[in-house]
């Protein structure tokens, strides 16, 4: 593959690794105990919080009672979950894994409530939204602008990359910073939603209350049969990875359910066209009294 991930590569080889010690009937304290570690290490490295050398890689699947094939085929995927991505640079401004999630997945399906999704800002939008964060300096916000931009590279990959998304209505109806910055951004939106591997919906106001008021959230799949779906709800401290089955389950529902609500994306277009043409932040004056 062209986009190899180190993030997907430690999860998957969590998996694998939790899926050879459950076969093999040990429980984390008895692993723990043979390799003299604690549980949560060996809960970390199942859950691909953390990355584990080689050594450690080939002594759990010696425990485990593997064949060699199997220690030669996992400790070369240990080798690959330990290589420094691009977005290394900019681990420090960077607050969750979801880069290295998205850098791998096939497809990504996503509601926004407030904000226009990072993968279709302009770089004025950008550096708008983050100029409103607290306690971030002009370089931090220079190298994350910088690794969002680089990001929208995914948009170029055509079949290998598809990409949808929900937009509540109140996304584009607010002038982040101004005017000419807000009308730029929506013909952006325009520009992307004629890509063949891009879809944009619009969930209008005038539909009211709708399943996904409780909040933003994404769903990422990705091209290898194991490597399971996650859905990323993001919040102020970096956001919250939902991987258990039941409840991944509901979020494709929730996802189904607002987009058979939203306007569909010739509608959507439509919409936004008018929006550059009379957006709604001047549509009336705000803040006047009349006598």
């Amino acid at each position: 593959m062209a986009r190899k991930s180190p993030t997907v590569r430690r999860r998957r080889l969590g998996a694998e690794l939790r899926d050879r010690r459950e076969r093999a009937g040990l429980s984390l304290e008895a692993v723990a105990e043979r390799l003299e570690c604690s549980q949560s290490k060996i809960s970390r490295i199942e859950t691909g919080h953390t990355s584990v050398n080689v050594r450690d890689v080939r002594d759990l699947l010696t425990i485990f009672g593997a064949a060699e094939a199997e220690i030669l085929e996992l400790t070369d995927l240990a080798r690959d979950a330990r290589q420094k991505a691009w977005w290394h640079p900019y681990s420090q401004v960077l607050s969750s894994a979801y880069v290295g999630l998205e850098a791998e997945a096939s497809r990504v399906r996503t509601y926004e409530q407030q904000v226009v999704p990072g993968l279709l800002q302009t770089e004025a939008y950008a550096r708008a939204m983050m100029g409103t964060l607290p306690r971030q300096n002009e370089d931090e916000i220079s190298r994350r602008i910088r690794v969002r931009m680089k990001r929208q590279s995914l948009l170029d990959e055509g079949e290998s990359f598809e990409l949808w998304v929900v937009l509540d209505e109140s996304a584009v109806s607010r002038p982040v910073g101004g005017d000419e910055v807000m009308r730029k951004q929506i013909e952006r939106l325009l520009s992307a939603a004629e890509r063949p591997n891009v879809t944009i919906q619009l969930l209008p106001f005038e539909i009211g209350a709708h399943a996904g008021m409780d909040g933003t959230f994404a769903i990422l799949d990705f091209p290898e049969p194991g490597d399971q779906s996650v859905v990323f709800a993001e919040n102020a401290t970096g956001g919250l990875f939902i991987e258990k089955r039941d409840e991944l389950a509901r979020y494709l529902t929730l996802f189904e359910n607002i987009h058979r609500t939203a306007l569909g994306p010739e509608q959507s277009a439509a919409r936004l066209r008018k929006l550059v043409e009379e957006p709604l932040w001047r549509s009336r004056q705000r803040g006047t009294t009349s006598t």
